[in-house]
C-alpha cells in the first residue's frame, strides 16, 4: 500500500513536471518575449521548447517584430528623407493646425525668427510677434483658398530681408482641414534690383532733362530772334556745346557701364607693364595737371610690375580715378598714383589731397549715379558713372575696389586686381 500511494505521488510529480516544461515554461518564455518587444528590444530568441501552441505564438511574434522592425525602419527613412528636404530648403517652412499652433518648421524657418525645435506646439504668435502672419494663416483655413503676403523681417546679424508669404490649406483623406503650409521667399534682392532699376531711369531722366532743356531753350532763342548779337551768339554757341559735350559723356559712360554688365564683355588679356602703362598715362595728363598747377607722383613697386590684364579696361580705371581727383584737388595739391603688391593681387591707387568724401557717404559711392555732392560734381561735369564703372572693370578681373578719405583732407581710391588675370569664367557683380 505504502509503495503504491509512493508511486502514485512520484507519477504525479513526473506529470507536473512535464506539464510545467510543456505549457508553464513557454509561456514564461513568451511573457519574457513580450517584455522585450515592449521596450522595443528584439528578444535573444523567439524559439521555445514544449507544446506547439507556444511555440506557435512564438514564431508569430517574430513574424510580428520583423514586420514591425521593418515598417519603423521605413517610417524613420521616410521622415528623415523629409527632413533633410524640408531643412536643405532655403525658404522658410511653416506647418500649424486649426489652433496655429505649429506642428513643423525647417532650418531656414527657425533662422529667419530665430525659433526653436521645442517651439512645436505653441501658438503662432509667441514665435513670430507679427499679427500680419496670423491674419494670414486664419484667412487661408476659414476660405480654404492660396493667400499671399509681404512680410520684412531682420534676422539675427543681418540686414533687413522682405519676405514673400504663400499660405495653402493642408487637408486629411476625408478632405477635412487639418492645418495651414506657409513659405517664406526671401525677394530682398528681388525687390533691391527694382528700387535699382527705378532709381536708374529717375537718374537717366534726370541728367538728361537738365542738358536737354538748356539746349532747347537756347534753339528756341535763336529760332525767336534770328537778329542775336555775335557776342550773344558765341556765348550761347559755347553753352550749348558745354552741354552737348555732357550728354556725349553721358551716353559714352551708359554705354560703357551696358557693355560692362553684359554677358560677353569680351575682355582682351594680356601681360601688360604697369611702368609702361604709367608713363603713358603721365605724358597724357601731364598737361591738365600743369594747368590746374597740381603735381603728380607715381609709384610702382618691383614685385608687381607685370599683371595679367585688359590694358586698355585698366587704362580706363586710372582715367576715371585721375579725372576725379583731377576735379575735386585744389590748385597746389597733390595726386599720387602707386601700384603695390599684396599677396596674390596687385593695389592699384589713386590718392589725392582734395576735398575728401564725408564718411556716410563712402559705402554708396561707386552706385551709379551717386554724389556726395551733386552740385559740385554737376559743376565739374561729372556723370556721376565713373566710379561705378571702375567697379565693374575691377570685378570683370576678379577683383574689387575700396575707397578711404578724410573731409578736406582728401581721398584714396584703390583697386585690388589678381596679378594672374581673371578666374574663367567671369562674371561680374551687378552694381548698387
Amino acid at each position: 500500500m505504502t509503495w503504491l500511494c509512493f508511486g502514485i505521488v512520484l507519477g504525479l510529480i513526473v506529470a507536473l513536471v512535464r506539464l510545467r516544461q510543456k505549457w508553464i515554461v513557454p509561456w514564461r518564455g513568451i511573457e519574457q518575449i513580450l517584455a522585450h518587444m515592449a521596450r522595443g528590444e528584439r528578444p535573444r530568441t523567439f524559439l521555445l521548447e514544449g507544446a506547439a501552441g507556444p511555440r506557435n505564438v512564438a514564431l508569430a511574434l517574430e513574424q510580428f517584430f520583423d514586420r514591425q522592425t521593418q515598417l519603423d525602419r521605413r517610417i524613420t527613412e521616410s521622415a528623415s528623407g523629409a527632413s533633410t528636404v524640408f531643412n536643405a530648403l532655403q525658404d522658410g517652412l511653416l506647418v500649424v493646425d486649426t489652433g496655429h499652433r505649429l506642428t513643423l518648421v525647417n532650418r531656414s524657418f527657425e533662422t529667419l525668427f530665430g525659433a526653436r525645435t521645442d517651439d512645436l506646439g505653441r501658438p503662432l504668435l509667441e514665435v513670430i510677434r507679427d499679427p500680419a502672419v496670423d491674419r494670414l494663416i486664419g484667412e487661408t483655413l476659414a476660405s480654404g483658398a492660396p493667400q499671399r503676403g509681404e512680410l520684412a523681417v531682420t534676422a539675427a546679424h543681418q540686414q533687413p530681408l522682405c519676405l514673400q508669404l504663400s499660405a495653402v490649406v493642408v487637408k486629411n483623406e476625408a478632405g477635412l482641414t487639418t492645418g495651414a503650409v506657409m513659405l517664406f521667399h526671401d525677394i530682398t534682392q528681388l525687390k533691391q534690383t527694382d528700387e535699382i532699376r527705378r532709381d536708374f531711369v529717375a537718374n537717366v531722366s534726370h541728367e538728361l532733362r537738365t542738358p536737354l532743356s538748356i539746349l532747347r531753350g537756347y534753339i528756341e532763342t535763336l529760332l525767336d530772334d534770328p537778329s542775336t548779337s555775335l557776342d550773344e551768339l558765341v556765348r550761347i554757341l559755347e553753352v550749348m556745346n558745354r552741354h552737348s559735350n555732357r550728354l556725349g559723356l553721358l551716353v559714352d559712360d551708359l554705354l560703357t557701364l551696358a557693355q560692362l554688365e553684359s554677358s560677353n564683355p569680351n575682355l582682351q588679356l594680356s601681360d601688360v607693364r604697369l611702368t609702361e602703362l604709367f608713363a603713358a598715362i603721365v605724358r597724357d595728363w601731364g598737361k591738365k595737371f600743369t594747368e590746374k598747377r597740381l603735381s603728380l607722383e607715381v609709384g610702382s613697386a618691383p614685385d608687381c610690375s607685370l599683371i595679367r590684364a585688359d590694358e586698355t579696361r585698366l587704362q580706363e580705371i586710372i582715367y576715371n580715378l585721375l579725372d576725379n581727383a583731377l576735379k575735386y584737388t585744389a590748385p597746389g595739391g597733390k595726386i599720387r598714383l602707386q601700384a603695390e603688391r599684396r599677396g596674390k593681387e596687385v593695389a592699384l591707387s589713386v590718392s589725392d589731397t582734395g576735398v575728401g568724401i564725408p564718411e556716410a557717404d563712402l559705402p554708396r559711392i561707386f552706385e551709379r549715379f551717386y554724389r556726395a555732392d551733386k552740385a559740385r560734381s554737376r559743376e565739374f561735369g561729372g556723370t556721376g558713372l565713373g566710379l561705378s564703372i571702375v567697379k565693374h572693370i575691377a570685378q570683370m578681373h576678379g577683383g574689387q575696389v575700396e575707397a578711404e578719405s578724410v573731409l578736406r583732407r582728401g581721398t584714396t581710391i584703390r583697386v585690388l586686381l589678381p596679378i594672374q588675370g581673371p578666374p574663367d569664367p567671369v562674371v561680374t557683380e551687378s552694381s548698387h
